[in-house]
């Protein structure tokens, strides 16, 4: 089994390693990742200035662009066949409800869809109760990216459809089972910080935090919350069909 994995923590992250030492175990592992963090960069693709490529061992390439360039990369050029899986991760902290928009990790895992290839993006959640110094397990998460491709394996799975995996920031023994969830709505405050540049000129730097999220049933967010896994199924078509019905009888 041929699996690209990717990610927008960088090429040198702790989650990427970890996933691809578990990997290895099932198929043969080809890295293509970011030089540097990529985070927020979502489903963005470099056009409009070249991309240096550095192949630093055995299937393994840095890249100076996002995740979906370490893909589209990956798949059209530097791998010697096309991948059978593409994952992105391990993210270092949740992608959960409307944080997939912002995502390089989540675009990763859609590019992987997009070019057909079976695709998922996985991520740790950092928990608040834990000081910020506390070194982050990655291993369970790695074990369980392991399981869900035999997942994939055993089952014939939706068309156009892939998927995004949160796993509990949280002691192993205390992870429970994995549940397919729906994509919640986190609700974000934002912060823009004023400063001024080296040449005297205003500058912005935006921010933001959460500051909460709304009750929905089955949520990736209440999953998580909760102490379990969330997979969630994702695809392309984000048309809001109710309000298409609603909008139908209108005369625009």
């Amino acid at each position: 089994m041929q699996i690209l994995i990717t990610n927008d923590d960088g090429v040198e992250a702790e989650g990427l390693k970890a996933l691809a030492d578990s990997l290895s175990e099932i198929g043969d592992v080809a890295i293509v990742a970011p030089d540097r963090e990529q985070s927020a960069t979502s489903h963005a693709i470099t056009f409009h200035r070249p991309l240096s490529v550095k192949e630093l061992g055995p299937r393994r390439w840095m890249v100076t662009g996002t995740s979906v360039d370490c893909v589209h990369l990956a798949v059209h050029k530097l791998l010697d066949r096309r991948p059978d899986l593409v994952v992105s991760g391990i993210n270092r902290g949740a992608n959960l409800g409307w944080d997939v928009f912002y995502s390089g990790t989540v675009g990763g895992a859609r590019e992987g869809m997009m070019l057909g290839i079976p695709s998922f993006a996985i991520s740790l959640e950092l928990r608040d109760e834990f000081p910020e110094e506390t070194p982050l397990d990655f291993q369970p998460s790695a074990r369980f990216a392991l399981r869900f491709i035999e997942f994939m394996k055993r089952n014939s799975l939706p068309a156009r459809t892939f998927f995004n995996i949160n796993v509990p920031g949280l002691p192993e023994d205390k992870i429970l089972a994995p549940c397919f969830t729906c994509q919640g709505v986190r609700i974000y405050r934002g912060n823009i910080l004023e400063g001024t540049d080296p040449r005297g000129d205003k500058c912005y730097w935006i921010g933001g935090e959460v500051i909460g999220r709304e009750p929905l049933a089955n949520s990736d967010i209440e999953t998580v919350e909760k102490g379990h896994i969330s997979v969630t199924p994702f695809g392309l078509d984000i048309t809001y069909r109710e309000a298409l019905q609603g909008l139908s009888g209108l005369d625009l």
